[in-house]
């Protein structure tokens, strides 16, 4: 849940610090901002470690037809793609690889916000937005508990509500009423 709080929250800063495009019509491609002259197509992901080989051969081939499509534009400006990574140490100042920038943590956020101190800034709502969250969850899963409790005691305990293991096991041991 948190992961989509952030990238929701990463489209969110750009399209009000830079007037970014938020979910561009190209399949993969999060944001597209102009910036210093050049035009970027962004991919949002929560953390460095998101992807395998295919997943990142996907983002490129989709960062590969963003700019192709785009560069029709007879006003078309310079294309550079960025994966962006909501959270994670940069290795570098620009991990660059090739046909993309990887950017993570408070790079990423000083890229898309302009701001250095960004990252620092949304943490106190990035806590409060989990607590939320977490309240939710917690509510959610107590009443989960009270009906699954409550099914359990109905056909797996006695009116002592000990455990009634011969019926326990015969209904996990038996095969569903429509096998064949």
């Amino acid at each position: 849940m948190l992961g989509g709080f952030l990238e929701r929250l990463a489209v969110f800063a750009a399209e009000k610090a830079q007037g970014a495009k938020g979910k561009s019509s190209t399949t993969g491609v999060d944001l597209e901002l102009d910036k210093a002259g050049v035009r970027y197509f962004v991919a949002v992901k929560s953390g460095p470690a998101w992807a395998n080989s295919s997943q990142i051969a996907k983002m490129r081939e989709d960062f590969k037809t963003a700019a192709k499509v785009y560069r029709q534009n007879k006003d078309a400006l310079p294309v550079r793609c960025v994966n962006g990574c909501c959270y994670g140490k940069q290795a570098k100042k620009s991990e660059d690889k090739g046909d993309y920038l990887k950017l993570c943590g408070l790079r990423f956020w000083e890229f898309i916000s302009d701001d250095p101190e960004f990252y620092v800034k949304i943490v106190e709502p990035i806590g409060h937005k989990a607590n939320e969250r977490n309240s939710e969850f917690q509510a959610q899963y107590e009443l989960v508990v009270d009906d699954f409790t409550e099914l359990f005691r109905k056909y797996f305990c006695s009116v002592e509500n000990l455990i009634l293991w011969d019926a326990l096991v015969k209904h996990s041991s038996q095969a569903p009423p429509d096998a064949t």
